[in-house]
């Protein structure tokens, strides 16, 4: 425990952000420096506890109270060893995780909880500046070669952790940029893209080869896998749910996710047009964003930062409590109101609300009409049936209508398709205990095996992806996976 009366003695503390009207002038990542004197009175708050359920709220099993000691004590260098001992890419997840560790911090149970996220993207960013950091290439190889499939941080994660074991990885992704939805997906105000090249030079040093703009089912077939001793669809669930309404053929309603690589790429500084691409813009836009997570949350910065006129979010679930509620009581992850950086920009949030109608004229959308909806719980325990209110249907102005509503699952029309691989309930790959698809020698690890879930669930799903490879090809690496152990989890 790095200062028994830490918690008592510092209140919980994030670095400070660029006022609201300098940060919408650009696409940048908007906290000002933490100073280190700072973190490592946060980390002083950590209280080591005898049962740290930190732990079993963090997907990847990282010893929090381990590295938070550390930083107390000013050892950086041997924080960054513990911390990078179960996470390969704490850069990504310090920036982009929703923390469940610190919703499962004791602390939390009466108390703020512990910075667990904002320490951890400090110890591995003062890592980086020290030049600690550095290619971890094998002694050996083992002459095993393994295709992944997809960039992500699932298939990035399986890519390094397979590579260091001495198999020669070669990772193949559709898109020109490596990095999946780290790239075409989250916005650059949330993470730069310089974080993930940075983090890419160093694996290309360790051995690993990348091949973006490789579609694989059609550039590559499945035959072509079979020169590879092992296969890892990391692929994502990127098949987008959709609102099926009159007038969603209408000219300005779009899936978020085609909406927010083009800014990615527009960032990177490419000219859509010259690719003939029509920029899905919101500028000068009534835009309304449908659905209220993560993506509709990045809709609306990236919405606001484009210039619209106005930006509205529907929520069809009702606006959760401020804190727990008896249905989820510590230290499971609380089903609460939440409010991101984006939402601090402006917008207007509406609850308990259903799409109805897209209408407009010459084929673009002009409005849109909705009903209030309410829940009724079910008499037997079952999910609560959803009923509309009368008179409650209203018109809302809209030149742009984003969906985030989520995801259904990985595409299964190309590969997936052409390796004849078995779904599950949900249309992911269906995997055995050893994330071995129902094709021998074809494994499947993240979104695409899980469903649509967190950054730390990619990262975990490949490190035990690739420590299940390792043992299929028959080496004697020891690859560790969730943490080097399966520790209950509680997300």
């Amino acid at each position: 425990m790095g200062k028994p009366t830490g918690f008592m003695e510092f209140t919980r503390e994030m670095p400070k952000r660029h006022p609201v009207d300098e940060r919408l002038k650009n696409f940048k990542e908007f906290y000002f420096p933490h100073p280190a004197e700072h973190v490592r009175d946060q980390a002083a708050r950590c209280m080591n506890c005898g049962v740290p359920t930190c732990h079993a709220g963090c997907p990847l099993g990282n010893l929090i109270p381990d590295w938070n000691e550390l930083v107390y004590e000013d050892q950086w260098k041997a924080a960054i060893v513990q911390l990078h001992s179960t996470n390969n890419f704490p850069e990504f997840t310090g920036r982009l995780c929703p923390a469940p560790c610190e919703e499962a911090c004791v602390l939390g149970i009466n108390d703020s909880p512990v910075t667990i996220e904002e320490i951890e993207k400090q110890i591995v960013e003062r890592a980086f500046d020290e030049g600690w950091i550095k290619p971890e290439p094998p002694a050996m190889r083992s002459g095993k070669t393994i295709a992944i499939i997809g960039s992500g941080p699932a298939g990035l994660a399986a890519a390094q952790q397979l590579n260091r074991a001495g198999h020669t990885v070669k990772v193949f992704e559709r898109d020109d940029r490596i990095g999946g939805l780290l790239r075409y997906g989250i916005p650059e105000f949330k993470m730069e893209k310089w974080v993930i090249d940075r983090r890419l030079k160093i694996m290309e040093e360790e051995g690993v080869t990348f091949e973006p703009s490789v579609n694989v089912g059609v550039d590559l077939t499945a035959e072509d896998l079979n020169k590879f001793d092992a296969t890892i669809l990391c692929i994502g669930a990127t098949t987008g749910r959709d609102l099926p309404v009159p007038g969603r053929d209408l000219s300005g309603v779009h899936l978020a996710m085609k909406f927010l690589p083009q800014q990615n790429k527009i960032d990177a500084g490419d000219d859509l047009s010259a690719s003939g691409i029509v920029q899905i813009s919101a500028t000068g836009k009534d835009v309304i964003v449908i659905g209220g997570g993560d993506t509709g949350s990045d809709c609306i910065g990236t919405s606001n930062r484009q210039g619209a006129r106005s930006v509205t979010n529907f929520e069809l679930l009702p606006q959760p409590p401020d804190g727990r509620s008896e249905q989820y009581p510590w230290p499971f992850w609380p089903m609460r109101m939440r409010s991101s950086s984006s939402h601090e920009e402006g917008v207007g949030r509406n609850w308990s609300i259903l799409t109805k109608e897209f209408k407009g004229s010459n084929g673009k959308i002009e409005k849109l009409t909705t009903v209030n909806v309410e829940f009724e719980p079910s008499k037997n325990g079952g999910r609560p049936t959803m009923k509309e209110v009368p008179g409650s249907e209203k018109d809302w102005a809209a030149d742009l209508v984003l969906l985030a509503l989520g995801f259904m699952g990985p595409e299964t029309n190309t590969i997936v398709d052409q390796l004849g691989l078995e779904l599950d309930a949900r249309t992911n790959v269906k995997c055995d205990a050893n994330y071995m698809s129902s094709v021998p020698g074809i494994f499947a690890a993240g979104d695409a095996r899980r469903g649509q879930s967190l950054i730390v669930w990619a990262i975990s799903e490949g490190r035990e992806a690739a420590r299940c490879v390792d043992q299929y090809l028959g080496t004697t690496s020891n690859l560790p996976g969730k943490g080097d152990g399966d520790l209950p989890r509680i997300m």
